[in-house]
């Protein structure tokens, strides 16, 4: 209860104008109380007028009021200090450069908590009480603090602006009603402020309407995410599980031909080792006739030779040996072949097949960014011409046309030595680069001709897979003569074989790079997804023996 009472004591003896501890306090007619000095002080900006009021009430004096110290509220003041009243407000209370101050604070002025549009005038909480006192004050529209209040005084007639002009889109002050704007459609700008806050509302519906649409395609977005990536899941795990199987399967074919193979061997080098025997024991037996021959024929009796000769000199009927052929690792040969004809007809199916896989992957396209064109003048629309840069061309490459044709020569072109120039494969980069969204086409005659797109950072030296198109993860190429693109040396059926003329599509922010087959309509070939993280140059190649062969950007209209 005596701290409630000190509050008390320091609200009523502090003076309104700098809120501090009335110093030499004197009472005005009014019966409000300020320090000598602080009334001085705004007295004195009141002189022109010759009407001196009251801060807080407003009452008027005519004229100014001599002042006297109230040595009775001096004396209550003295003793409220030695009971340890704090003598100003805390430093947080003061206006800083980005606070609106109150105008009647003198001194250093204290942060505003209200202005008043009538007044056109900030006040701090004690210079605001009136504003809740006075009942001509309490008819007053108070808004939260506003640094701009002097922008509602009209530059014209220095009145406060209350009208609307509908002719002119303009806040006015009522003179320029009858003046400026006579004959203009005006109201005030309350009736204004109503009719467009009601506008005001409907929009808020409007907007807010279309947040709660937006939040419901971004759900939608969030669950086609979570499909898009089950479905892949789940689509990779039943693949894994078919390649897994057809693995399998060529395993359980390849122990069946090994099977085969070593009950084969088995059988037939038992046959062999059975003969072999059987020779061997021939060969014993013709030695030990042989040597009865030899003794024979050393017999000095003539006629234990005759009595004998008959019984040795017979011979046992010999194994037939002519059906031996010696065949050097070509027993299982037909195997060999069989497998590999196998292998090559499994071959062409998993290519065909997989040009159906390709193309299935490639429909599904979940297009977040404006979709792209369907028509060759669509594509026009984006078309940008393109020259290949000399100081990237392989000395055997011949550019012409202003730069827009390549064509491979028999003889060396002479060029001079460039760190960018290819030193051993047959290819040129262009000169300008390609972001965005861009179209070209490429008109190309001879054999294995491919048009690429690749990073400027692509390797120039060596004919290893760092540095040709396609071999690496720095560039994708269409071989126009295998019906194939290349990435990072792996080969991906195109779905139709291209044409001479070829045309690519380049939606740089999208990850999309789309080759297509230009003739009476557009035919996509093959559409490539990922994430470009460099832009892109366009790229020929050709092979080394295709002396002849060209490729040439079109002039496109």
């Amino acid at each position: 209860m005596e701290q409630k009472g000190v509050q008390l004591d320091r609200e009523t003896f502090s003076c309104s104008i700098c809120l501090d501890l009335l110093k030499d306090p004197v009472t005005l007619p009014c019966g409000h109380s300020y320090c000598m000095e602080c009334i001085k002080v705004h007295w004195d900006g009141q002189d022109g007028t010759g009407v001196y009021s009251c801060p807080q009430c407003r009452q008027d004096f005519i004229p100014r009021p001599v002042l006297d110290i109230n040595t009775m509220l001096a004396a209550l003041v003295e003793e409220l200090k030695k009971t340890g009243l704090q003598a100003a407000p805390a430093d947080h209370c003061y206006a800083g450069p980005e606070d609106v101050a109150c105008d009647v604070c003198t001194g250093r002025k204290l942060k505003a908590v209200k202005s008043c549009l009538f007044c056109l005038a900030s006040y701090c909480e004690k210079h605001l009480q009136p504003h809740y006192d006075v009942a001509p004050l309490k008819k007053h529209k108070l808004v939260n603090p506003s640094k701009k209040l002097q922008e509602n005084i009209c530059s014209l007639h220095d009145e406060v602006m209350k009208m609307f002009c509908r002719t002119d889109l303009q806040i006015i002050c009522y003179l320029c009603s009858v003046d400026e704007h006579k004959d203009h459609d005006t109201v005030s700008a309350a009736a204004e402020r109503t009719e467009r806050q009601r506008e005001l509302e409907g929009s808020r519906g409007n907007v807010q309407q279309k947040i709660q649409d937006r939040q419901k395609d971004v759900k939608l977005l969030q669950q086609e995410v979570e499909d898009i990536n089950q479905s892949a899941e789940k689509t990779l795990e039943g693949n894994e599980k078919l390649f897994t199987q057809l693995m399998s399967l060529l395993q359980e074919r390849s122990r069946d031909v090994k099977q085969e193979v070593r009950s084969q061997q088995e059988t037939q080098v038992s046959r062999v080792k059975e003969l072999q025997e059987k020779l061997e024991q021939e060969i014993a037996e013709l030695k030990r006739k042989d040597a009865e021959l030899e003794q024979l024929s050393h017999t000095e009796d003539h006629n234990e030779f005759l009595h004998n000769y008959p019984s040795v000199s017979a011979l046992s009927e010999p194994t037939d040996s002519s059906s031996i052929h010696i065949r050097p690792l070509t027993y299982f040969q037909d195997v060999t072949a069989a497998v590999s004809e196998v292998r090559d007809k499994l071959q062409q199916v998993l290519d065909e097949e997989w040009k159906k896989i390709s193309v299935s992957v490639n429909e599904v396209d979940v297009l977040l960014s404006q979709p792209g064109p369907k028509t060759r003048a669509g594509f026009l629309r984006y078309s940008q011409e393109i020259t290949q840069d000399p100081n990237t061309a392989y000395r055997y490459l011949l550019l012409s046309d202003g730069n827009r044709k390549v064509t491979v020569m028999i003889q060396n072109q002479s060029y001079s030595d460039h760190p960018d120039r290819f030193s051993i494969c047959y290819q040129v980069l262009s000169r300008e680069s390609l972001t965005g969204r861009c179209y070209f086409e490429v008109e190309m005659r001879g054999r294995r001709v491919e048009v690429a797109v690749a990073y400027k950072n692509i390797n120039r030296t060596g004919g290893g897979m760092e540095s040709r198109f396609g071999f690496n993860n720095k560039s994708w190429s269409l071989n126009c003569s295998n019906n194939s693109l290349w990435y990072n040396n792996i080969k991906t059926p195109v779905s139709d074989p291209p044409p001479s003329r070829v045309g690519v599509y380049l939606d740089h922010s999208a990850g999309t790079l789309s080759f297509y087959s230009v003739s009476e309509t557009m035919t996509l070939l093959h559409r490539v997804q990922t994430t470009f993280t460099q832009p892109l140059h366009v790229g020929f190649r050709f092979l080394f023996v295709s002396v002849g062969s060209t490729a040439e950007f079109c002039k496109l209209k």
